[in-house]
């Protein structure tokens, strides 16, 4: 068997989807996307596409060794992530080619299902307790919300003031055994996180995720030691070197890698085994699309470490279409009583609507994340 040709499709609300197919008429879909970057990660995945036309798709990890090496130049968001979106297809095609669930390939499953959350509140955080109590009744056991609208590098306490508020609104909404992730998104720089992460304390947050930007992480061991609830973060970390660091400096509980960003399955599986010999959890990264959800669960599903997974059905961003739209069978990636069922047919487990994808690529998008200042006209983080 043979890789014969490389199909992309930019589709809503903000994803990018690819398909591999061969000459014995096997294929395998993927994502390759970075939020906001979809041309410039499928501009990539072409030119990846000369290491791929005419190989064996089986030798997944030496395909993969040949994309991440053979450019000589290496790791970082764009190239990561075309990586990811190849190696997903890969998994997916070599899965349907011998008719088992990618888990199988694996080693198995060590889960039957997986706990998920649901995100509440929006980028500008509000009615948070309303949105909270409504993902409660859907049977959801956890969910996350952005701690913060933009935050100066030293701000008014006031602002600290609105954002513990918040949480305790949520908390007070859901009461004690609902589990709140707190998303700080690199919004909080040093001198405002050594405040706002202890006041937070008194809520048990399940987690607070990404605590500081990813370039300011060696800090934590100055202003987040002794705390009582744990820290996420890895959403931009794109290898496993990355997160090696990481793990060493023994600061963080929860790692949060993307399997849209970080090289893929394959990729995520090392960084997830590091993990485990650190004693942290996984708990992967996917505000995504349907086939970075699936490729999450495949993963989640051999991970003894993983404890959680995000998805975004009926997030925010999701305008136009929605996760479950681009899918064959929707029951496949069906959430009940705040699990999903580890999917179980070939590849990825899920089958992608061709006739749909193109239909919706007439559309497109160039969604781009908001761009925030700060009261004096400086760009603030979003």
């Amino acid at each position: 068997m043979k890789i014969t040709r490389l199909k992309t499709w930019q589709v809503p609300p903000r994803w990018l989807f690819l398909k591999i197919e061969t000459d014995e008429g096997c294929y395998g879909w993927g994502e390759p996307v970075i939020e906001g970057r979809a041309a410039t990660v499928e501009a990539a995945v072409h030119e990846l596409a000369d290491y791929l036309i005419g190989q064996d798709p089986h030798r997944i990890e030496h395909l993969w060794n040949t994309l991440y090496r053979a450019g000589f130049y290496r790791g970082g968001p764009i190239l990561m992530s075309a990586i990811a979106g190849i190696d997903q297809a890969l998994w997916d095609l070599k899965g349907r080619d011998l008719g088992v669930p990618v888990h199988q390939l694996l080693g198995g499953a060590v889960r039957d299902r997986m706990r998920m959350y649901a995100w509440t509140g929006g980028d500008r955080p509000s009615d948070v307790g309303a949105g909270a109590r409504a993902l409660v009744e859907q049977g959801f056991t956890a969910f996350k919300m952005n701690g913060t609208a933009e935050l100066a590098i030293v701000d008014s306490h006031r602002k600290v003031d609105e954002a513990v508020a918040r949480v305790a609104e949520a908390r007070d909404a859901v009461g004690p055994d609902v589990g709140i992730g707190i998303d700080f998104h690199g919004r909080v720089h040093r001198p405002m996180a050594k405040a706002l992460l202890r006041e937070l304390e008194p809520f048990h947050p399940m987690f607070v995720e990404e605590p500081v930007a990813p370039e300011h992480l060696p800090c934590l061991k100055q202003i987040a030691g002794g705390l009582g609830y744990p820290l996420a973060t890895g959403e931009r970390l794109h290898t496993r070197f990355e997160f090696r660091d990481l793990l060493a400096d023994g600061m963080i509980d929860i790692i949060q890698p993307d399997l849209s960003h970080c090289g893929g399955i394959s990729e995520g599986l090392k960084i997830a085994s590091m993990a485990s010999a650190h004693d942290v959890a996984l708990a992967p990264h996917c505000p995504l699309g349907p086939l970075t959800l699936a490729a999450s669960l495949q993963l989640d599903a051999v991970c003894h470490n993983a404890f959680i997974q995000e998805q975004s059905m009926g997030i925010h961003y999701n305008r136009d279409n929605d996760v479950l739209d681009y899918l064959v069978d929707k029951s496949a990636l069906a959430i009940d009583e705040g699990f999903c069922a580890i999917p179980q047919g070939p590849g990825l487990g899920v089958e992608i609507d061709e006739a749909f994808v193109e239909e919706r690529a007439k559309v497109g998008h160039r969604w781009r994340n908001p761009v925030w200042t700060h009261e004096d006209g400086s760009i603030a983080e979003w």
